[in-house]
């Protein structure tokens, strides 16, 4: 989730093109997701945070899926790349392993940290 947020600030143009035309503002659209894919990914982490942050990923999966399904509608292709028409539509399915997986994260108890042993 980090990896992909950053290249969403590294290389915004491939994320910027498969935005839907009806929304407004893709950049700051992409740029937006990409801080909320790093904060949840980072999240998941944090011992306090790791539920906040998986229902976070949850949301932004959910919100991400309109671009997903017009890439694969419109066979957008990432810059330098080609994908097979399949494997844009085969994609979308694993939208849904991972909101099942963050899903999971966020009812995962998180283990205490061991207490530290004093010499």
């Amino acid at each position: 989730m980090v990896a992909v947020g950053v290249l969403h600030f590294v290389a915004p143009a491939g994320f910027v093109k498969i935005v839907p035309a009806w929304l407004p503002a893709p950049l700051f659209l992409v740029l937006v997701s990409g801080f909320f894919e790093i904060l949840g990914g980072l999240g998941l982490f944090v011992r306090r945070a790791h539920r906040l942050a998986a229902w976070g990923l949850i949301a932004l999966y959910v919100a991400v899926f309109p671009a997903n399904i017009n890439m694969a509608v419109h066979g957008i292709q990432p810059d330098g790349t080609h994908i097979p028409a399949l494997m844009l539509w085969a994609r979308l399915p694993f939208q849904a392993v991972l909101i099942w997986l963050a899903w999971w994260l966020s009812r995962s108890p998180v283990e205490p940290a061991a207490p530290v042993a004093k010499p």
